[in-house]
Formats: C-alpha cells, structure tokens, sequence
C-alpha cells in the first residue's frame, strides 16, 4: 500500500510537508517552515510527527522557506539521508537557508536580551551550522532525467516554471506502476527570465497546489503599470521605493526595467538594487543558463544584461544602503521585504513616505496587517522602528507579478493530463481557495479531494 500523510500545506499555505510511503519506504516531499498566524507559526515548534531518522529521503521542490525552512531541524534532529533537489534550488538554498538560520539566531539574541521569553534562555529553531550540515547532504540532478532514489521508486524533476530550480516531482513507484505527481509551486505562462511550466501527461495521484484557486491575476502585463510608475515619478523628480523579495521577484523587476529602457520606454535612471540576499541571487540567476526562456537567451547572446539597466548598482553594505538617504530623485530603489514587514526597505520608506515627490510601489500580495496592506488601505501614518511616519509619497500597487498560478493557469496546466488522474488532492491553499479550486476541478468531472492536517490518504491504483 502507498500513502501520503499532510504534515504541512494541508489547509493553509506555508509549512510545506508530505509524507510518502511506500514499501516500507518513507520520502518527504519538501521541508517547508509554516508562516503567518502564530498558530501557524508554533508548528514549527513541535517535533515532526515521524522520526526524522525514519526518512530515507527527502524531495524539495523549490527553495522558498516555506518548502525548505525545515530542512536544518530535521537534519539536527537525525535525518541524514540524501536531500535531492534540481541545481537551481540548491544554489538559492546555499543562500536561503543560513540567512534563515541567522534570522533566528538573533531573534533569539534580541529575545534573551530584552527578556521577552517564556523560555529561559530563548534558543534559535536551528543555528547556521544546522543549515550548513543540511546543504551538505544535497544531492542534485536536472529536469527529465529520471533517477531511482530507492528500490522501487523513481523521481523525475520538470520545470513548474515558479522560481530558479523549480519542480514539478513525478514519482513512479514500480512495483505497482502507480504514477504520483506533485506540482509545488506552479508557476505562470509568459513570464520573463524562465520557461513555461512543463506538460505532464499521465498520473494515477496528483497532489496539486491552490494558494490562487479563488482569483485571477490583474494586470496581464504588469510591465505596462510599471513603466507607468516609474515615468510618473521621473516626471515629479522623485524617487520610486519598490518594496520586492530578493528571490525571484526582484530578478523579474531588473529584467522588466531593463526592457523597458532598450525599448525606449523609460528613462536612463539609477536603479539601487539594495539587498544583500538579491545581489547574491542575481548572479545565480545569470548562472543556469538552461532555466532560462527564449527571450533571456537572446539578451545574453546579444551581449547584454538581462538582469540590469545601464545604470543599476547593487548594494551590499549597510554604510552604502544609509548613503542612498542622501540621495535625490529621479531614481528608483528596490528593496526587502516585499511587504515591508522587516530588512532595509523599512529605512528606505522611514526616509522616503514623507516626501510627496516620491513613489511607494508594491508589486506583490500584501497580507492582512502587514504595513504594505496598511499603506495601500490608505493608512496616513505608519509606524517603523518605534516612530510614526507620516504617508505623504504616492502609494501604488502593480498586480500580475506573482509567480503563482492563477485558477485560469492551473486549470490550463491541467489540461495537458490525457486522462484525470484516479485522485486529485488540494493542497497549498486558504480554505476558500481550496473549495474553489475544487469546485472547479470537479466541473471537469475530476475527483478530487482536501485532505486535512496530518491526515493520510491511501493512493489510488
């Protein structure tokens, strides 16, 4: 009998988690932390409800924390099998992971320094010498090759299209020929920088993900907002404060504002890319040059960029991220995070908000309490390390930067299946995105089914 147990995304978004069983086999499919509601947030806490010495293996999709971020516990607490993952997560999980592990070794610093602790003294969730055990037990191998990673199970990576490294995981487990796929994150069609999520014929289980099952993305070309944007404050002298994660999304902006500029479309600006974790993605991007889509190879063969305008900077050092304060507009400024919760952007937005030359443009999902929300609600002041500042610069919002699929997109990838699979199950996704998705998908005439946390679900034949 084979089985998937929820340990994760079941329900809700983040904490990515599922437990494949197999012939006495046991391989998780992602280690993602849980994000968001405190609830949420104190899984993280609780030991992982099978033995991490039990694995013989783990499967990551994709680099995000909220796949991976689990990763060093789990190593720390007796996992040391193989970690198998495409390159391109790999890469970004050399970076992710140890700055995760940093974030909680000084919150608990911060914690035991201000004495705000139930916990005497507080301790991180992991250290970076966790994170760096974890990516020494990295395996890696590239799309549509097939590898057995145990007797009897083999797993193929196909793009899906989300982030650098990405992948659709399709397992076949031989000696019952069941066929098991797992989307991760589905990315989008037509978006820059990477290749179109692949086309995946046949599967007896599809686990598949929901997190925009009840929406649609706006704006079908948001470069078209964004050259709005950034014309609007070159015309007011300005300086264009875009709040923007260093993964994925500020490659997509460097890309699109270069564009921009060869086209004529734009000004010649100084763009700042302020963010340490972006600088050293960027080039990680450039790197794998068998992700990218046809039109970022032909950037690159024509000798050029495709991840900069002529005049854009990366800053590393916090004394070069406090001199742009001094700065003038026009200009535009990119920075974390992308809903201005923490990192630099929150100096850069403490300076900028109360100048009306100047312009705060989000280009993601802002959650409900997050400043981006407040600020797009029409907040008129906010409040950032300890003080109140006064919301005098335009507020903007660009939709159709997320790398997710939208329903349209996730039923469209769908459509490349020849047959439904025996059993389709919704994962990654608010409750009312998940009844939506599968209202859909049953439309079709697809079983499908929401299985709860920590639920296991027996797969079909």
């Amino acid at each position: 009998m084979a089985s998937i147990q929820f340990l994760g995304a079941a329900g809700t978004v983040t904490g990515s988690k599922f437990l494949l069983e197999y012939q006495g086999k046991r391989v998780l499919i992602d280690c993602g932390l849980f994000q968001g509601r405190k609830e949420l947030r104190q899984r993280n806490w609780r030991a992982l409800p099978v033995p991490p010495k039990s694995l013989d293996a783990i499967v990551l999709t994709h680099a995000h924390i909220d796949h991976t971020g689990s990763l060093p516990r789990v190593v720390r607490d007796g996992f040391h099998g193989p970690v198998y993952s495409t390159p391109g997560t790999r890469d970004l999980s050399a970076l992710l992971l140890p700055d995760s592990a940093h974030l909680q070794e000084e919150e608990a610093r911060y914690a035991n320094k201000e004495g705000f602790s139930k916990h005497h003294p507080a301790l991180p969730l992991y250290s970076v010498e966790d994170a760096q055990r974890a990516l020494k037990l990295f395996e890696t191998f590239g799309y549509e090759r097939t590898k057995e990673i145990l007797p009897g199970i083999t797993l193929t990576f196909y793009r899906a299209g989300h982030i650098l490294g990405s992948a659709l995981c399709v397992f076949h487990l031989e000696r019952t020929n069941q066929r098991v796929v797992f989307s991760g994150d589905l990315g989008r069609y037509h978006a820059p920088i990477l290749r179109d999520p692949q086309t995946i014929r046949s599967a007896t289980t599809l686990v598949v993900e929901s997190t925009y099952g009840d929406r649609e993305h706006g704006d079908k070309r948001p470069m078209d907002a964004l050259c709005e944007a950034v014309l609007n404050a070159y015309e007011r002298k300005g300086m264009l404060v875009i709040p923007a994660f260093s993964v994925g999304r500020t490659q997509e902006l460097l890309y699109h504002l270069g564009n921009l500029e060869r086209e004529g479309r734009i000004p010649e600006l100084d763009v700042f890319v302020d963010s340490p974790m972006a600088c050293d993605a960027t080039p990680i991007y450039l790197a794998h040059a068998e992700e990218h889509d046809l039109d970022m190879s032909a950037i690159v063969e024509r000798g050029e960029s495709p991840l900069a305008t002529k005049r854009t900077r990366f800053i590393t050092s916090p004394l070069d991220s406090k001199r742009l304060n001094q700065r003038e507009g026009p200009g535009i400024i990119i920075s974390a995070s992308g809903m201005a919760t923490g990192g630099r952007i929150l100096h850069h937005l403490k300076n900028r908000l109360p100048d009306p030359r100047n312009t705060v443009l989000f280009v993601g999902y802002q959650s409900e309490g997050s400043r981006g929300r407040r600020m797009l609600d029409g907040e008129q002041e906010i409040k950032i390390h300890g003080q109140f500042v006064r919301v005098e610069a335009e507020v903007r919002t660009v939709s159709g930067f997320s790398a997710h699929a939208d329903w349209t997109e996730t039923l469209r990838w769908m459509d490349g299946f020849e047959a439904p699979p025996r059993q389709t199950l919704l994962v990654h996704g608010e409750p009312s995105a998940l009844q939506a998705l599968k209202g859909r998908v049953e439309a079709r005439g697809w079983p499908a089914y929401i299985p709860e946390y920590l639920e296991k679900v027996e797969l079909a034949k």
